[in-house]
């Protein structure tokens, strides 16, 4: 490939704010915050930013149709980003989690968007089944090459290929090329793929055959499966594994209601740790259905085989309010309450209502795990909001703990530290 000159390259200049924060590490770069541009950039082309001295400040990856319209994949002194860079970055991230599972867990992220330094890119592993989720258009006209990155670093079955809602309709006609515009003397872009990254949809296996059923992978030695085609996420909450070990070692003799349950991960954990009864509570059928073939899945457990399993269809809210039935463990962890910045105050409100609820339902001795994914809500404002709803009940209780990231999750900047869960126990 000829090189263009320096003026064709996609030259971006950008706030005096934005580069104090792109120098601080923060990943991306708003709409907002680009001042000037030499042309019209296309989406997955490297975009240059230099700063007001005209210096190189940061490459990453331009979306036009984004908010966030640029993200960082190197800021600092100039590099080249080819083909044996990507296989680097790939390297360090598959680095960053050797040692942390051996052969009873074959479920966990590879790769975690911005804090691994894929921005926006999410891997995730199954067993034998890979799923690659992508948050930005961006990425598309790359996926190919980036593919043939994983297949030979990472050896697996199949790749399934899940897309955000929001760049769904982009990627069914989306464009596989960022033509030569990416070729520049210190950024030249990976290969050009072979025209199969036209035509993209959620669910779509890019590699391997297509599963006819959900996929069975293993988490601590339990048994779980992953609807990797149209579940939510990439198929099952990786992140909470955690705190589904921590509820195992708490379960022994506890009468255990799981709210929000999804597909009772935390309820088989609970079980095989000697929980009486285990109750899910979902609103959503499709999810009870999975958590009762999750409970099938683990009978090889005498303690699993030996604990009572109830689902509840039904608003968890509405439910846990009217309910008068008692539990001595009560896991509340529900869906985003702040899907924007706007919504935060909001948020926090609810989170105190619902944790207030379900103290009422906990029997002396109880104890509740009360967990948040809202990005938007900061992890001191949540647990702060769990101690109110525990002060206003008039129990006596003893914090036991705080959790956020496992470490296959890191929270590399502000906006990715989502989750957090603390366990309260109440002695009266």
């Amino acid at each position: 490939m000829s090189v263009v000159s320096a003026a064709t390259r996609l030259r971006l200049r950008i706030t005096t704010a934005a580069e104090t924060a792109v120098r601080s590490g923060h990943p991306w770069v708003f709409s907002d915050s680009v001042q000037q541009s030499n042309r019209a950039g296309q989406s997955g082309e490297l975009a240059v930013i230099y700063d007001r001295k005209d210096k190189f400040l940061a490459v990453g990856l331009f979306d036009p149709d984004s908010p966030i319209r640029v993200r960082i994949l190197h800021a600092g002194k100039p590099q080249t980003i080819d083909a044996a860079w990507w296989q680097s970055r790939l390297e360090q991230a598959l680095a960053r989690r050797a040692g942390l599972f051996d052969a009873q867990t074959t479920g966990y992220r590879l790769i975690h968007g911005e804090s691994d330094g894929w921005p926006g890119h999410v891997l995730d592993r199954y067993d034998a089944t890979l799923v690659l989720k992508l948050y930005t258009a961006a990425w598309l006209p790359r996926l190919d090459e980036i593919l043939t990155l994983i297949k030979a670093k990472i050896p697996c079955e199949r790749i399934v290929l899940r897309l955000s809602r929001n760049i769904q309709h982009v990627a069914l006609g989306a464009s596989n090329r960022v033509r030569h515009l990416n070729t520049l003397e210190q950024f030249p872009p990976l290969p050009e793929g072979d025209g199969r990254g036209e035509g993209k949809r959620d669910g779509q296996t890019l590699f391997g055959t297509t599963p006819t059923r959900s996929v069975i992978f293993s988490e601590s030695g339990i048994r779980f499966e992953a609807d990797v085609l149209r579940g939510q996420k990439t198929g099952f909450f990786l992140d909470q594994r955690e705190n589904r070990r921590e509820v195992e070692t708490l379960a022994r003799g506890r009468r255990v209601l799981n709210a929000f349950s999804f597909s009772g991960g935390f309820s088989v954990y609970a079980a095989r740790g000697g929980a009486v009864s285990v109750t899910d509570l979902d609103i959503s059928p499709h999810a009870l259905e999975s958590a009762t073939r999750n409970f099938a899945l683990n009978k090889n457990f005498p303690a699993v085989a030996a604990c009572r399993h109830e689902t509840v269809q039904a608003d968890a809210f509405e439910w846990i309010e009217k309910s008068p039935a008692k539990f001595d463990l009560i896991v509340l962890d529900p869906p985003s309450l702040a899907k924007r910045a706007t919504e935060r105050e909001g948020a926090i409100r609810a989170y105190e209502k619902l944790n207030a609820l379900g103290i009422r339902r906990l029997a002396p001795g109880g104890i509740l795990v009360a967990g948040s994914c809202s990005a938007h809500v900061p992890a001191a404002e949540f647990f702060d909001a769990v101690r109110r709803a525990a002060l206003k009940s008039g129990r006596k209780f003893s914090e036991l703990k705080t959790m956020q990231h496992p470490p296959d999750h890191p929270a590399g900047f502000k906006e990715a530290e989502y989750l957090k869960v603390v366990y309260l126990k109440f002695t009266s």
